[in-house]
């Protein structure tokens, strides 16, 4: 039963981890232009607004989680999501925000 215990609890943090790494705007608008087509790093510093050094810690902390996987050509960066999943995830996300959002217009 401890095995278990033990299992669960890395579970329930490497999911807390996913969760903060997804606990900022800038780096969920920078996965939603990775949902729509792998990009280099430079499309996303300009389509993000941000610096260079910026996107390059948004960057470390959704790769440390396991979402997003980058690649270097040369001096390019190129970005892609890590796996299929998080598109699942981020659209259940949307999800429950639409509903949240239709159910607070029932009480107004």
């Amino acid at each position: 039963m401890k095995r278990k215990n033990r299992a669960d609890k890395e579970t329930y943090e490497r999911q807390a981890n996913i969760c903060k790494a997804f606990a900022n705007p800038t780096r969920l608008q920078l996965v939603g232009m990775l949902e729509e087509s792998d990009c280099w790093a430079s499309e996303l510093q300009q389509g993000l607004d941000i610096s260079k050094a910026n996107l390059s810690q948004h960057l470390s902390i959704l790769k440390a989680a396991g979402i997003v996987h980058t690649q270097r050509d040369g001096k390019q960066l190129f970005c892609k999501l890590a796996m299929p999943e998080v598109k699942k995830a981020t659209a259940l996300f949307r999800a429950m925000l639409k509903a949240q959002m239709r159910e607070s217009r029932r009480w107004i």
